[in-house]
């Protein structure tokens, strides 16, 4: 049984270090859950571990299991999540007028980026004994994670706000899971996850806290160095929403190690996105003291009023020489139908705010024409069918007569 590869779990206030081998999601020196623990690798070891081409091909993550905080006589429980299509787009980079690339995560198992992170959780989970897990989640966590355990055989407990979209609870439910529907918002629900995991013993899959989720995540910057340098450059942009900050901050992770360690070039610069109802990591990043830790977006994965994990969101974006910038809900809307209808692309309002945050940053000059973008959608727009509903035009009803398609599109002559 060895992790050989791994050297502690340090926490990124003090800089205490932790066994990795046992369950601890805190650091203990610090009150509630500020003390965030980062998983600290030896890289060596790592590197002559690590034998796959970095040819931009990649059938999942665990194609970079040498970087995944996992024993070696593990049982990985995986339904195939990673390795999700990098599009060119050219109608949307003329409509914009800047080279854009998109990631689809999207496409991953359950429709959406958190599986990176729920493979691993279930995965580590099992090899710790524990029969239960169990998280917070606005609706998209939810479906992940229970889609995880009944494919590990494990038993998830799931506490979501009660405005959580009634289509992301669908697929919990189907999985399995006790859906747990908090009178209260998404913190409050967070609340109560960390309360019950400190009294029933169960493992907590929550991104902010567990510190081996954003290693999951981190597996996208790894796809995209691979899938980038491939084509023959790295993009001088990657853009994120930001919730609780775990996506950006695995992202920025796992792209830095793969320049660290030589493979790749360059590192990009990271543009991390919020909704102007939900913007603590964005005002964090810029020095504001007004925060207000109430969430009002709905863009309901990234609505979140205390994120957990602002220290490494901010890091990354300070690291990479990138920035955070704001846009409010009419912006998510129209990035959600403009990605639709000129790639073909299909995303929830939380994976259309990257896309929102792009227009803003170009209105800005905050990116450049002449410079490459690569933009993440984070997950499907089936997850949330009534926010795309409202940025459209609707449907339009006709009666079972030529003469009323002729109204509309004229003579077919």
């Amino acid at each position: 049984m060895t992790m050989d590869h791994v050297d502690a779990l340090e926490c990124t206030l003090c800089g205490a270090e932790y066994d990795p081998d046992q369950v601890i999601y805190t650091c203990p020196e610090h009150e509630g859950v500020k003390g965030i623990l980062e998983v600290t690798y030896d890289y060596d070891v790592v590197h002559d571990r690590f034998d796959a081409p970095l040819d931009g091909v990649v059938d999942s993550q665990w194609k970079y299991a040498a970087f995944l905080p996992v024993h070696d006589d593990a049982e990985v429980v995986t339904l195939d999540e990673g390795g999700t299509d990098l599009f060119d787009a050219p109608n949307l980079s003329d409509a914009l007028g800047v080279e854009t690339l998109v990631k689809d995560d999207g496409r991953n198992p359950t429709g959406c980026f958190k599986d990176r992170a729920s493979s691993i959780a279930v995965t580590k989970a099992k090899h710790a004994g524990r029969d239960v897990v169990t998280c917070a989640s606005t609706g998209n966590a939810a479906a992940s994670l229970a889609g995880y355990a009944a494919r590990g055989g494990l038993d998830a407990r799931i506490f979501v706000p009660g405005d959580a979209p009634t289509g992301k609870l669908a697929q919990p439910l189907v999985y399995g899971a006790d859906v747990l529907a908090v009178d209260g918002s998404y913190d409050e629900a967070y609340d109560l996850s960390v309360d019950v995991t400190d009294e029933y013993g169960w493992y907590n899959r929550n991104a902010a806290i567990n510190p081996f989720q954003v290693e999951g995540k981190r597996t996208v910057g790894h796809e995209l160095a691979g899938q980038t340098s491939a084509r023959g450059d790295v993009p001088d942009w990657l853009v994120f929403s930001m919730g609780d900050g775990c996506t950006i901050a695995g992202a920025w992770k796992g792209f830095r190690e793969f320049r660290d360690l030589g493979y790749v070039d360059d590192a990009p610069k990271m543009l991390g996105v919020q909704a102007t109802g939900a913007s603590s990591i964005h005002d964090a990043f810029h020095g504001h003291d007004d925060v207000d830790d109430v969430a009002d977006t709905l863009a309901d994965s990234i609505a979140v009023g205390r994120p957990r994990n602002t220290v490494k969101a901010c890091r990354a974006l300070e690291e990479s020489g990138g920035t955070a910038l704001l846009v409010d809900d009419d912006d998510i809307l129209d990035a959600q139908t403009l990605l639709g209808r000129t790639e073909g692309i299909y995303s929830e309002p939380a994976g259309a705010t990257a896309l929102a945050g792009l227009q803003r940053a170009l209105a800005e000059d905050v990116v450049e024409r002449d410079e490459t973008v690569v933009v993440c959608s984070t997950g499907f727009g089936l997850k949330d069918t009534e926010s795309a509903l409202d940025a459209t035009d609707g449907v339009t009803a006709i009666d079972p007569r030529m003469e009323d398609v002729r109204d509309l599109y004229g003579s077919a002559e």
